[in-house]
């Protein structure tokens, strides 16, 4: 068993980083142009490989503006999870969704028929 997680797991590490490296957009790749990294990944799997995910790639956290954004907030520069009951969109977003579904629909909910 040890001899197979000895193989998948850099395995797995290259073909990730080689996926990621591919995928990230030219702007924010760090040192190399991309075709060079896309090479030395594919080349030196798993030296490669940590060298992309350490120094090939601007790694940024959701902001205000990515899929996780409302739930970041800026306090004194840095940026910080804010949990979900502490978030004024969110529970707004719950008061909405629950004002939808306590109005009286087209029949679709509603009391016995």
């Amino acid at each position: 068993m040890l001899r197979v997680l000895m193989f998948l797991v850099p395995l797995a590490l290259s073909v990730y980083a080689f996926i990621d490296c591919i995928s990230t957009k030219d702007d924010d790749i760090r040192h190399m142009p991309k075709p060079l990294w896309a090479i030395l990944v594919l080349l030196f799997p798993l030296v490669g490989s940590i060298s992309w995910l350490i120094a090939g790639k601007k790694r940024h956290p959701a902001g205000p503006g990515g899929a996780v954004g409302s739930a970041w907030s800026r306090g004194g520069g840095r940026q910080q999870w804010v949990a979900p009951d502490d978030n004024p969109e969110f529970l707004k977003s719950l008061d909405e969704e629950k004002d939808k579904d306590d109005r009286p629909g087209d029949g679709e909910r509603g009391g016995p028929a």
